[in-house]
């Protein structure tokens, strides 16, 4: 993966975009240090879908039981109706 400082990138970023389509990710650094990745979209997108779990994973897990959705007993506070209008 090539770099750019972020200086690099601001002022020829059209060459910047050109070498991620061409080469692949680019990374950007402010100050020496690592700061941001262009990828090309194809990219992205591959990497967001692998990312992301299926419904039906996200079903059959074991952090997927509907206990966990309701608070234990004792520990909801309710409010005080005021009759004073």
């Amino acid at each position: 993966m090539e770099s750019w400082t972020v200086q690099d990138a601001k002022a020829r970023f059209s060459e910047l975009l050109d070498a991620c389509l061409a080469r692949g990710a680019q990374l950007v650094t402010r100050r020496g240090t690592e700061a941001a990745v262009l990828v090309p979209v194809d990219e992205w997108r591959r990497l967001t879908a692998a990312a992301r779990p299926s419904l039906k994973s996200l079903l059959l897990s074991e952090g997927a039981r509907s206990d966990m959705l309701t608070p234990e007993r004792g520990r909801v506070r309710r409010r005080k109706l005021s009759l004073a209008r």
